[in-house]
């Protein structure tokens, strides 16, 4: 038995101090999320929240954001500027303790701020400390300040380079490459990110300008949360219009709130303190939740709607299509976490409460006709719940009875470790034949689904679990569905989609994302989907096979190829010219040398004529390659591979590729679902006439 080794010895000398921005260089996960994309645009965030929470004190009309050259990002305000007198507590100039001092700032009270997104004081000081350089210029009692840092340290004092009737701060800053995995700002990515702020900070004028790539874009919009809503609902039916708004305070609380109830199935409410976006709700959609299913009770109730011995209408029957945003704007918000994804003051909950059921009442009695279509939407909600409990109660049942016993069409992993485990959703039996037959049967399960599942976009629940390829599909992965969902109880950790490239096969792909997307957006959240990449073609010289997942690939091969074969023939002292025909018997292939290679070009040029779609020829005339013994295949389906050739391409861990599926805007995502599988055909061809250029291959 070896010794055991002594513990370093531990003294004060061991201890680090990191002072002034030092921990942020050291560690700056921990105040930005991370150094990869997302945490390089948190520091734009970061900026532009500053600018907005001038906007919100009343002292700022506009933000300006722009991406200049060589990577500088500019975010200006007309704002009262940041003060650059000395602040006392560090014998520094405000300007300068803000940039350098974490949880600086006018924002822990004092009376610099009513209400502020930026809680923890290390906005502009974070982004200092991440940046190789940085240049601050406030516009304050008639002078132009400026002053300079890099890697978060003044190199100069703050100097007067101006005079100005104007107020405002501007902060240049160019993010820190040794830092960031990368240092391009995504133009699209900070367009969201500032229309979402011109919505929440109604009469602001918000811009943003690439100067790089000489485009704009700007956001007014006097409507604020209510225009959200509309643009939210954009190629939807609205059921009632106009659209629910209130705006009222209460102390020191501000509640906004904007309601729009449209012809989908499902729910869309964000919730929001301060404008910061909390995902995870809190205290304040507690509130709204409870004021909307009472108030839409009483109302029924009062008008005779609902009898008294009928059961109410419960919260999931009145968000049944409804979209809706709840703003609240308060001093002091306790966030859950540095991510600020929830609410927490208790007190925001009664507030909330009692503003929307005093004024959501007021418009129900006032547009009785748009209340009654919203009763009228929720009772439809209700019967549909109901037929769907028994529904899901049958398949709850099925699961627990035969699964233990699991789909008939299922082939399970014998893993029961879901970390290890994955699950191939295959279109056909024939291309789920050949997977099963090329699977690793240890942590590889396949489901073959028949035909394109339904269009779960515009069915509710009962219908949906009507359709036997979707209920084998949630008996499958063992979650549940709707309010019985349960994520800890899926079975596999990736669950792949292997699809045929072509038109049916997307449509496929297409239809069972739409699925995930809204029945199982946990799953699609936890990033469990991919999307298998099965090669287009197999490109064959004698026994030499190479897999191509596009027309740019094979090119690349083909020219590898010929390159090759140039130097064997200057090497043997001679060139071949060859003429490259389907026909062409094996004797005239004049680099087959051996039987084994006659056999495998004989198998390749079967199956080239088998596909039919796609020849030898074609391509070389087509690229102009001459290479002795070629031949080229392309795979029209997973079923035309066979068991090896699927293994070693599309479902070995070793050399697949596969593309994760991520929502990195699920508003975004909700649009396109809606605008593509949605009723309104209008929108889809729109679409395809605006995308229709950008097509480069489609299969007839």
């Amino acid at each position: 038995m070896a010794a055991k080794s002594q513990p370093q010895e531990y003294t004060a000398s061991q201890i680090q101090v990191l002072e002034g921005l030092e921990p942020v260089r050291k560690r700056p996960g921990m105040y930005i999320g991370g150094t990869g994309p997302e945490g390089l645009h948190h520091l734009v965030w970061e900026l532009v929240n500053n600018s907005i929470d001038e906007a919100l004190a009343g002292a700022a009309t506009r933000v300006d954001v722009a991406l200049e050259a060589d990577g500088w990002v500019r975010v200006s305000d007309n704002g009262r500027g940041i003060p650059v007198d000395k602040v006392a507590a560090t014998g520094k100039s405000a300007l300068e303790t803000v940039l350098t001092v974490l949880h600086a700032g006018g924002k822990f009270g004092g009376g610099g701020y009513k209400v502020s997104g930026g809680l923890h004081g290390v906005g502009v000081s974070v982004v200092n400390a991440l940046a190789t350089d940085l240049v601050a210029i406030v516009k304050k009692d008639g002078k132009i300040h400026e002053q300079t840092y890099k890697n978060g340290v003044p190199t100069s004092d703050i100097k007067v380079v101006g005079q100005t009737k104007d107020t405002g701060t501007t902060i240049r800053f160019k993010a820190d490459d040794s830092i960031f995995e990368t240092t391009n700002f995504k133009y699209e990515t900070i367009l969201d990110y500032l229309r979402h702020q011109a919505y929440l900070t109604k009469g602001v004028q918000v811009q943003l300008v690439d100067e790089v790539n000489d485009r704009q874009f700007g956001f007014y919009f006097e409507g604020g949360i209510r225009s959200y809503v509309e643009h939210l609902n954009k190629g939807k039916e609205a059921i009632n219009e106009p659209t629910f708004y209130v705006e009222r305070e209460n102390g020191d609380v501000t509640v906004e709130v904007a309601i729009q109830y449209c012809d989908s199935f499902n729910e869309q409410v964000k919730s929001f303190a301060n404008n910061i976006h909390n995902p995870e709700g809190g205290t304040h959609l507690t509130g709204f939740r409870t004021a909307l299913t009472r108030v839409i009770n009483d109302y029924a109730r009062k008008n005779g709607l609902i009898k008294e011995k009928d059961e109410s209408l419960t919260g999931e029957d009145v968000r049944e299509g409804l979209t809706a945003i709840v703003s609240v704007k308060l001093p002091e918000p306790q966030f859950e976490g540095q991510t600020k994804g929830k609410l927490g003051n208790p007190e925001i909950r009664g507030i909330v409460d009692q503003v929307l059921s005093e004024y959501l009442a007021y418009y129900l009695e006032e547009n009785p006709t748009e209340a009654k279509k919203i009763f009228g939407k929720a009772s439809l909600s209700a019967r549909a719940r109901r037929a769907a409990r028994a529904a899901r109660d049958t398949v709850i049942r099925k699961g627990a009875l035969e699964g233990m016993t699991l789909p008939g069409k299922l082939a399970d992993c014998s893993s029961k470790d879901m970390t290890k485990s994955e699950l191939f959703i295959v279109e056909g039996d024939s291309a789920g034949g050949t997977a099963k037959q090329g699977r690793n049967r240890e942590f590889q399960a396949i489901l073959p689904l028949r035909g394109k599942i339904l269009n779960v976009e515009r069915a509710r629940l009962d219908k949906m679990l009507s359709s036997n390829e979707v209920k084998n599909l949630i008996i499958a992965l063992g979650t549940g569905i709707a309010d019985n969902f349960e994520i800890e109880k899926l079975r596999y950790n990736r669950i792949i989609i292997a699809t045929d490239a072509d038109v049916d096969g997307a449509h496929i792909r297409t239809l069972l994302l739409t699925f995930f997307f809204r029945h199982m957006s946990q799953v699609v959240e936890g990033g469990h989907i991919y999307i298998a990449q099965p090669p287009l073609y197999k490109i064959s010289v004698g026994r030499e096979k190479h897999y191509a997942y596009n027309d740019a690939e094979r090119d690349s091969i083909l020219a590898e190829l010929e390159e090759k074969h140039k130097a064997k023939a200057g090497a043997k002292g001679k060139t071949k010219a060859v003429a490259v025909e389907e026909s062409e018997t094996a004797e005239e292939q004049a680099d087959v040398e051996t039987a084994a290679d006659l056999a495998e070009l004989a198998s390749s040029q079967n199956s080239t004529a088998e596909v039919g779609e796609v020849s030898t020829q074609e391509v070389v005339e087509a690229t102009g390659v001459k290479i002795p013994g070629l031949t080229i295949q392309r795979y029209k389906g997973l079923g035309e591979m066979n068991a090896d050739q699927l293994r070693d391409t599309t479902m070995d861990p070793e050399h697949r590729v596969m593309l994760q599926v991520t929502v990195e805007d699920a508003e975004k995502a909700d649009t396109i679902f809606t605008k593509l599988m949605g009723d309104e055909v209008s929108l889809r061809k729109n679409f395809i006439q605006t995308h229709a250029k950008s097509v480069t291959n489609i299969d007839f």
